[in-house]
């Protein structure tokens, strides 16, 4: 449902999608965007807090209605994702920028099986600590299941990337259509302890997206079989770090598949969000603004690259 408009603008105005826009970094990429002159659609599962969002944006940024508005979209809903297709054609006919942003942490903090954030004991606690600390302080305060596992990959993999097929005409139809997939560090090869899944990730000009599909279940099936450390998988967060790994290697297909996009991932960093119970060492804005950079890369820049600090950084 779409909760707030704006008037039909010309062609030439640049259009973003945003998912998983009504908080965190996700809010923060739509701020600096509309910053930066380009017509916002900002999304999220839930419409009171979609629409809010964007009536806080506005107000606060000074934006006029014709820069932000709320459509609502579930990312492992086809039919959600339809009808944001069919607004987008019928509103704009084209499609600018794609910000895959939404993604679930694949885990549950085992104190609150919602998302929540730290306890000021605890926060005193992670003062202290450095990145791999914290991250080793929520592996402890935390519990992968084969439900949780499951869910994060029909999310943070499966969900993209039906976003982006159902939005692909939308990107062609721009003059330079962009896609910026949120991923992490965490799904670099360098976490994988098998040498040849490793390999088989790394290798993108013979990878096809039907073995992505296959590895997957082949993860799925180890991990309910508890072999996800003898086959080789990454330890601790491993649905989260295998659905980030298997979102690069697609993207990297998708470059090489489609030469008349921009199609690129970005680590925003170690960011105070929910889904790191606000364990993070960077701000949301800080993280947002990573995100940003790629969106607004010089015309005719790099494809099938992996950003991380503000440069291009390595899939392994």
């Amino acid at each position: 449902m779409e909760c707030a408009g704006i008037a039909s603008p010309a062609n030439t105005i640049r259009v973003a999608v945003v998912t998983g826009g009504n908080k965190g970094i996700g809010l923060e990429v739509c701020r600096q965007l509309a910053g930066n002159g380009i017509s916002i659609v900002l999304t999220a599962r839930d419409e009171v807090r979609g629409a809010a969002a964007v009536d806080q944006l506005i107000k606060d940024q000074g934006l006029s209605s014709d820069v932000a508005l709320f459509h609502q979209l579930d990312i492992t809903d086809a039919l959600s994702i339809a009808r944001l297709a069919d607004f987008l054609k019928n509103r704009f006919g084209k499609l600018d920028i794609l910000v895959n942003n939404a993604a679930v942490r694949g885990a549950e903090y085992a104190h609150d099986t919602d998302y929540g954030s730290v306890t000021s004991q605890e926060k005193e606690k992670l003062s202290g600590m450095d990145m791999d600390q914290r991250l080793g302080w929520m592996w402890e305060n935390t519990r992968e299941t084969y439900d949780t596992a499951k869910t994060g990959l029909a999310t943070n993999y499966y969900g993209t990337k039906q976003v982006i097929e159902a939005f692909l005409p939308l990107l062609q139809a721009s003059s330079e259509g962009r896609i910026v997939n949120v991923s992490s560090h965490l799904g670099q090869l360098r976490l994988f302890r098998s040498e040849e899944l490793k390999q088989e990730l790394n290798d993108t000009d013979n990878l096809t997206q039907e073995r992505l599909d296959e590895l997957l279940d082949m993860f799925l099936k180890d991990f309910e079989e508890d072999k996800v450390d003898s086959r080789g998988w990454p330890k601790y967060f491993s649905a989260y770090k295998v659905a980030k790994a298997t979102l690069n290697a697609y993207t990297r297909i998708l470059a090489r598949e489609h030469p008349e996009l921009h199609v690129n991932c970005v680590h925003p960093g170690y960011v105070k969000t929910d889904m790191t119970i606000h364990s993070g060492l960077l701000t949301p804005e800080e993280g947002g603004s990573r995100v940003a950079m790629v969106a607004l890369l010089p015309e005719g820049g790099v494809t099938g690259a992996f950003f991380e600090d503000f440069k291009e950084s390595s899939f392994v």
